[in-house]
C-alpha cells in the first residue's frame, strides 16, 4: 500500500509534505463527522433495540478512533520539524564518525 505522504530520498519529511498532511487529517474529519451525525440520525429512526445497539457501538468507536487525531498531527508536524533540523545540519550526508 502506497503512503500518502511521501519523504525524500533519505527518508525524511520536509516541508512541502506539510499540505497533503493536513488536507489528508481534514478530510478525515470531514467523513468521521459525517459519519457519526448520520449514524446518529439513522439511530433515532430506528426502533429495532439490537440494530440501535451496534449503530451506538460503532458510534462509540468513531468517536474513540477521534481521539487519536491530536496524536497523530503532533507526530507528523514533529516529523516535518525533525526533517527540516536535519536537512540543516547536512543529516546523514558523510560517513559516520568523519
Amino acid at each position: 500500500m502506497k503512503s500518502i505522504l511521501k519523504m525524500n530520498k533519505r527518508g525524511i519529511m520536509m516541508l512541502g509534505d506539510l499540505y497533503p498532511a493536513i488536507l489528508t487529517l481534514v478530510l478525515i474529519g470531514i467523513v468521521l463527522g459525517l459519519g457519526i451525525y448520520i449514524l446518529g440520525e439513522v439511530d433515532g429512526k430506528v426502533d429495532d433495540a439490537e440494530a440501535s445497539s451496534a449503530i451506538n457501538e460503532t458510534m462509540v468507536g468513531l468517536g474513540d478512533f477521534s481521539d487519536w487525531i491530536a496524536i497523530i498531527v503532533i507526530v507528523i508536524a514533529a516529523a516535518i520539524v525533525l526533517g527540516v533540523v536535519f536537512s540543516a545540519f547536512g543529516g546523514g550526508m558523510g560517513p559516520p564518525g568523519v
